[in-house]
């Protein structure tokens, strides 16, 4: 019995012993962010709530490559702020090059406002296999698209893009309400246009993106009613659902979602989810899972392109498969 007694006595001042002496669990590994491109208000707001003491998160924007494109003036009219900012306030390296930045980061985030050069900004990266977020949009036209994930394929790296739209509440609320069985989805919010971009793709994104975060893929054709003012593309998904994008210059600029089901009807208003886009992100970093599929991005640039190929035909349908297959020939040429 006493030995009983000793041994176990002994066993447990061995374990205190053994909690006592373990070292303190590692502090969670700080996530290097490099950036690309900083022409945009994002660049500025995206640093600061990743810094923000208040989120916790294990992530600094460390480095950056400031870049602007000449023919856009609010790309060339905001950098030299955002570059302050950035340097000033949050102590993010500024360097020359995206080969500079790469080995002093993890991950990359591509913040230039012109869709144009994401794909020549996300190479390097992607190449290299950092995971890789791209800022809306994701490029400015869909051969670009194709791409881009045909390269992080190639390459096994994460890559996703989208709009802060995807996760505002409203949205959000709007694509898991219980509403029965979808007839259809009218998405709607401002829609200004930029010359080098697929129409819907400069801001129009917005509500693009919004639409399909409810309706989900499965979009087979879009048609497209256009005027100088407004713009309405109706697209037709598989099993009948509708899906209608009002894209609107001549009006007050307004974002809203309103679901037509079997059960209720139902309208949400939308607007920025900067937190909640950051939020995501910080999870993409962390595990390398992107939240939105490259298959999802694609078929939202494959319903844009559709829309302004039907502009050309006066308003006709347009199937995505045909948009994506010329895309894809495109994409594939050297």
């Amino acid at each position: 019995m006493t030995t009983s007694r000793t041994l176990h006595r002994t066993a447990w001042l061995a374990l205190t012993l053994a909690l006592i002496l373990t070292p303190a669990r590692a502090e969670e590994k700080t996530i290097r962010v490099g950036m690309i491109g900083l022409d945009t208000s994002h660049a500025a707001a995206f640093t600061g709530i990743l810094h923000n003491p208040e989120n916790k998160y294990p992530v600094r924007v460390v480095a950056a490559v400031p870049q602007a494109s000449p023919d856009i003036e609010s790309s060339v009219s905001r950098l030299d702020g955002y570059v302050k900012t950035l340097s000033e306030q949050h102590g993010v390296k500024m360097l020359d090059s995206i080969e500079a930045m790469l080995p002093l980061v993890d991950v990359v985030m591509v913040e230039s406002v012109d869709g144009r050069p994401h794909l020549e900004q996300a190479r390097p990266g992607i190449v290299a296999g950092k995971p890789t977020f791209i800022d809306k949009p994701a490029a400015a036209s869909l051969k670009d698209v194709v791409a881009i994930f045909e390269l992080a394929k190639k390459h096994g790296t994460p890559v996703w893009s989208t709009s802060n739209l995807r996760y505002h509440s409203g949205v959000v609320k709007a694509a898991t309400a219980d509403v029965g069985e979808i007839a259809a989805v009218l998405s709607y919010g401002p829609a200004s246009l930029e010359e080098h971009h697929l129409d819907l793709a400069w801001y129009g994104i917005h509500p693009t993106e919004a639409l399909f975060t409810v309706m989900g893929t499965g979009c087979e054709s879009v048609s497209r009613t256009y005027t100088p003012g407004t713009d309405v593309v109706t697209g037709l998904w598989k099993g009948g659902k509708v899906g209608t994008l009002m894209g609107l210059r001549a009006s007050k600029g307004a974002y809203g979602v309103k679901v037509f089901g079997s059960k209720a009807v139902i309208e949400e208003t939308a607007g920025g989810a900067y937190p909640e886009l950051m939020a995501e992100m910080v999870k993409f970093f962390q595990t390398g899972k992107p939240p939105v599929s490259a298959e999802t991005t694609i078929e939202i640039f494959a319903f844009m392109e559709a829309a302004d190929e039907s502009k050309r035909r006066g308003g006709a349908p347009v199937t995505l498969a045909e948009v994506l297959e010329k895309a894809r020939a495109e994409a594939a040429k050297p």
